[in-house]
């Protein structure tokens, strides 16, 4: 592997005392707790002085968050910790691909037909996990990409995760951990250009400010085309500057700035026409057998997708004395993105009367290069995501008798906001069709403008949790957790009226009208419990049951008046349960570790359209489940042999309700059966380090609707990375990666009625240059 050089933070949970309430409640707080830290016969475990410790290569031993007080060998859940050092090394920019090493994490699914997904659009074990994306353990809201240059390690919590952050994701979340200020002057980066016009540099310099202080400087630009897509670009620029006092003082300070600006070409992917699983409609035929090019792009040049993502982040951290630490965070951050897409539905036939009535037509039937498709579904979105909340906590180990504690309990309260703001094609204007095998983006007809359809949502939260780690003997560790949330989601939003919009009444068609408010305020109670059996040093066995609950509009901040509508707030939170076993080995004086895990997650109360009440409504009897088994190691074999791999299977099913997959079956949509990740590299003693890896997704299920002759499912898929890099000397590393060695054609994702598909990237090469100092 290329070492860093880099200084980890000598700090990764600050503690900030944002306001004297909260200080002077939980300050009161930590007496007794103290007292029985003082009193006790037996020796409580001194705090550690840094939630993260240094890490070099792919192994990490714990978590950023204080919520969990044990290492990843003693903590009953599945957890995978995605270094810098492994994700740097493979070139990987964005948070969707540093998740490439967890296995069945990735971006399986495209969206809607005029509702395409953007940015990180996540899925784990079968559910999306956009929503469920945190910055150094505060939710980051926004459809967007997120950039690592500013990360230290991105944690991957599988299984209910609702006790430790409240609402979220059936099936676990992410955590982003920023780069902060340390006591050791450094400066390194990044130079890299690679095919497909790749281009991109990055810096990270730490200075001290005298003993106790420090600044570190985080910066990045890039201008990428996407390989083997035309016109697909991906442009940002993004600073980061993290300040610190009273470093190695029982008192540190942090304040932590970013910014990002994006000036992307987004993706709208291409016609699945002739893949494995189209069959051709009606008039169609000569279609068969003739698919498009995977590089053509079927947007315009007024396709885009701005972005500015602005976050600040202010944190306290106070050592009470060895065994006691408070801790806050205070952050507000602020996303806006600006964004349209030219979208398309690949459907045509030709009536009766030989009249062209789908949106693929043709002047001669023969002739391939006179088919056209119409692009007839511009997605627009303006919109802004705005998140205000302070954390508090108390860490505390102590005794009582002979049982030893590690305990976390703290407070929370958060503001999130979605303001989006409607656009429409105005006039009934729409862009010109694209010539099916050879697509022009210099497309002209579609105006558009602001048409007044705004909403706006809004949940405030105020949590309360509490976590202990009872530790009994030296082999037996039992945690548990509850946590309390109390929300309260408004939501206001107006309609244009006519068309698929409400009905105008004595309105001109074309009207805005105000849609009801809506509200809904209730209390989740989430709570966990598991238990480690430490076989010795090297083996635990564990056992873990978690609960997690996402209220309607829990994910978007948007309530709906469907009674088919998950956000309805007349409905209750969405519930998960998972139940999880496994072990974890530690092997080569804990350089190596190996984990497996045996897990079922069940979903109840979700919209069941087939079972009905006395109105007439669909009912909340619906049930879904995932179930299987986990097998991950990461860490050295040797001082030079460094290995991350994984391997998932899940086993997923609609045990009431509707089919969700359109090719009847009871699965789950948008999640492989099977995931396969692995990298290795080895480092000679000359400087040369050779490494790679296989990725494999196998066949997954699209939604299921109206759709008709398109693929129901996609194909598995196995491509090969490789890495080359030599220490040039100890201040500068040239490094070559290669991507899709073999020049593998996959579906890396689909859309729900599987009209269009992403391509997978083809094979292309990235050169970088690493400097340290």
């Amino acid at each position: 592997m290329i070492k860093s050089r880099k200084h980890s933070p000598s700090s990764r949970s600050a503690a900030c005392l944002a306001t004297a309430g909260l200080v002077t409640g939980l300050g009161l707080a930590t007496l007794p707790v103290t007292a029985l830290a003082q009193s006790s016969t037996a020796t409580p475990q001194t705090l550690d002085q840094v939630h993260v410790l240094g890490v070099r290569g792919y192994k990490a031993d714990k978590v950023a968050s204080p919520k969990f007080t044990q290492s990843l060998q003693d903590t009953p859940q599945t957890i995978q910790v995605i270094t810098a050092d492994l994700f740097n090394q493979q070139g990987a920019t964005t948070l969707t691909d540093a998740l490439r090493n967890s296995p069945g994490v990735g971006t399986f699914y495209v969206g809607e037909n005029g509702n395409t997904n953007t940015g990180d659009s996540i899925f784990m074990r079968g559910f999306d996990t956009s929503s469920s994306i945190f910055v150094d353990g505060v939710r980051d809201i926004g459809s967007i990409s997120r950039d690592v240059f500013n990360t230290e390690q991105v944690e991957v919590a599988k299984g209910p995760a609702g006790t430790d952050n409240g609402r979220s994701a059936p099936t676990g979340a992410i955590n982003m951990v920023s780069k902060q200020a340390t006591l050791h002057d450094a400066v390194s980066g990044t130079v890299s250009a690679g095919t497909d016009s790749q281009a991109r540099t990055t810096a990270d310099w730490n200075q001290t400010l005298g003993a106790t202080s420090a600044l570190r400087l985080n910066a990045m630009w890039q201008d990428n085309d996407q390989p083997g897509r035309d016109h697909v670009n991906n442009s940002r620029w993004g600073i980061a500057p993290s300040l610190a006092f009273g470093l190695g003082t029982a008192t540190r300070y942090y304040l932590n700035l970013l910014y990002v600006e994006q000036d992307n070409v987004p993706d709208g992917g291409v016609p699945t026409l002739g893949l494995p699983g189209w069959t051709p409609q009606p008039t169609l035929e000569q279609l068969a057998g003739h698919p498009v090019d995977p590089e053509n792009f079927y947007g315009t040049r007024a396709d885009h997708d701005d972005v500015t993502a602005k976050m600040a982040t202010f944190r306290i951290e106070h050592d009470v004395n060895d065994n006691v630490r408070l801790t806050n965070t205070a952050r507000w951050g602020r996303t806006d993105q600006d964004y349209m897409l030219t979208a398309f539905m690949g459907t045509g036939t030709r009536g009766a009367n030989g009249a062209a009535t789908g949106n693929i037509r043709y002047t001669s039937a023969a002739d391939l290069g006179s088919y056209t498709l119409a692009r007839s579904l511009p997605t627009f979105k303006d919109q802004q995501n705005t998140i205000l909340t302070d954390q508090l906590n108390l860490r505390a180990d102590f005794a009582t008798g002979a049982v030893t504690h590690n305990l976390s309990t703290g407070l929370e309260f958060t503001r999130e906001e979605l303001k989006s703001f409607g656009q429409a094609a105005t006039g009934g204007s729409v862009w010109s069709a694209a010539n099916l095998y050879a697509p022009d983006w210099n497309a002209t007809g579609l105006t558009w403008a602001h048409n007044g359809a705004d909403s706006h949502g809004k949940t405030t939260t105020s949590s309360a949790y509490l976590f202990d780690t009872l530790t009994i003997g030296e082999s037996f560790l039992l945690t548990a957790g509850l946590r309390a949330d109390h929300y309260k989601t408004d939501y206001q939003s107006a309609s244009v009226c006519g068309g698929r919009g409400p009905a105008c009444g004595s309105n001109p068609v074309g009207t805005v009208i105000r849609n009801p408010s809506l509200a809904q305020s209730d209390t989740l109670l989430n709570w966990k419990v598991g238990a480690v059996y430490k076989v010795d040093d090297l083996v635990s066995l564990y056992a873990n049951y978690a609960i997690s609950q996402q209220p309607p509009g829990g994910s978007n901040f948007q309530l709906s008046a469907s009674a088919s509508s998950a956000d309805n707030p007349s409905l209750d939170p969405q519930k998960a349960t998972t139940f999880e076993v496994g072990t974890k080995w530690s092997f080569l004086d804990d350089a190596l570790a190996l984990n497996v895990a045996l897990f079922k997650t069940e979903v109840s109360n979700e919209i069941n359209t087939q079972v009905l009440d006395d109105a007439g409504n669909p009912t909340q009897t619906g049930k879904k489940s995932v179930q299987g088994i986990e097998v991950s190691t990461v860490g050295r074999i040797t001082d030079n042999w460094s290995v991350s791999a994984g391997y998932s299977h899940l086993d997923t099913d609609v045990e009431e309700g509707a089919n969700v997959a359109a090719d009847g079956t009871r699965n789950l949509t948008y999640t492989p059966g099977d995931t396969f990740t692995s990298w290795t590299s080895y480092t000679f003693p000359f400087g040369l380090t050779l490494g790679g890896g296989a990725r494999y997704a196998g066949q997954m299920h699209r939604g299921t609707d109206g759709a008709v002759g398109t693929p129901a499912f996609t194909k598995s898929y196995t491509v090969y990375d490789a890495v080359a890099s030599y220490t040039i000397n100890p201040h500068l590393v040239v490094r070559l990666n290669a991507y899709n060695l073999f020049d593998k054609q996959y579906v890396a994702a689909i859309n729900k009625s599987g009209y269009r598909y992403t391509p997978g990237a083809p094979r292309s090469f990235l050169l970088s240059a690493d400097y340290r100092f």
